[in-house]
């Protein structure tokens, strides 16, 4: 039985692994997971500079999930490379840094330190607020994916994978200019931006006004843009958005996902990465599939 997916000539163990900003990087989530029985694992967001993040409050719970404005804070890419780098480099499973900047420099500059690195994929985070541009995000305009894109491509010597924010009118216009600015993968859906009131304090509950929506609620519309995406790019998917378990998971991998990502749902139960390669496993076994392959996008 093989749950071997290939990802732009990067071999994973299996198609699980962790999404960014939910798990560190490893090291406290290691107590709980044994970390080479994942696919791969995603770093949280790295920037070319420490980002001290937004003020506090910046999480909230919701109902069927959480709200978080976390503001991706992060060490900075030279705390990174010393310190997590090589507590990953430890296991048998792939590397993917997720990349933040603030402007395109930003991000190549990150991305060009990476280079002689020992990691497998760069995940680019083109969620981030392009601070030259006033602040829209760089995912949320089409010339802006292609530029990006192609920019960093240029400085990267691991595969690139773009990673689509969900907040815009046509996911597949997205998709399309990345592929168009030469991405090796897509991963989506970021989170969908969301508000909470506090009626008694008659405030609201983050800090930040606004939150980053992940967790089950959003898993419906994860799937949809991850049909969609496949049924028109030619690159391999990493899917994501309120996947808890294998059920969840293997919907993704039907709806076109090479690959998949947990989240939210590490907050909730530590071992939720671990018991979906297992839940993979029982299905294949129990429907008798021998690739894991076969399922990709086997629903049209």
């Amino acid at each position: 039985m093989n749950t071997k997916v290939n990802l732009a000539g990067v071999e994973l163990k299996n198609p699980v692994m962790t999404a960014s900003g939910t798990f560190g990087s490893g090291a406290e989530y290691s107590e709980f997971v044994d970390l080479n029985e994942l696919g791969a694992v995603v770093t949280k967001g790295v920037a070319n500079v420490p980002w001290p993040g937004n003020p506090t409050p910046r999480i909230a719970e919701t109902y069927g999930g959480m709200l978080n404005a976390i503001g991706l804070q992060n060490p900075g890419i030279d705390v990174f490379c010393k310190r997590d780098i090589p507590f990953l480099k430890q296991f048998d499973t792939k590397i993917i840094v997720n990349v933040c900047g603030k402007s395109t420099e930003d991000y190549c500059e990150v991305v060009e330190r990476l280079a002689d690195e020992p990691v497998d994929l760069l995940e680019i985070n083109i969620s981030c607020p392009n601070v030259k541009e006033g602040g829209i995000a760089f995912g949320q305009n089409p010339k802006a994916v292609e530029a990006i894109t192609k920019e960093v491509k240029k400085y990267a010597k691991q595969p690139v994978i773009m990673k689509l924010s969900p907040n815009v009118t046509d996911i597949t216009e997205m998709a399309r200019a990345a592929e168009a600015g030469g991405a090796d993968i897509l991963s989506l859906i970021n989170t969908l931006t969301g508000m909470k009131i506090d009626i008694n304090r008659r405030t609201f509950a983050l800090a930040n006004k606004t939150g980053g929506m992940s967790g089950p609620c959003v898993k419906p519309v994860a799937v949809r843009m991850v049909y969609q995406v496949a049924q028109t790019v030619h690159v391999p998917i990493i899917g994501m958005g309120g996947i808890s378990n294998a059920e969840d998971a293997l919907e993704f991998i039907l709806a076109g996902a090479t690959a998949v990502s947990i989240g939210t749902a590490n907050f909730a139960n530590p071992y939720a990465t671990v018991e979906t390669v297992k839940g993979i496993e029982e299905y294949l076994k129990k429907n008798q599939i021998d690739d894991i392959n076969t399922l990709i996008g086997a629903v049209k």
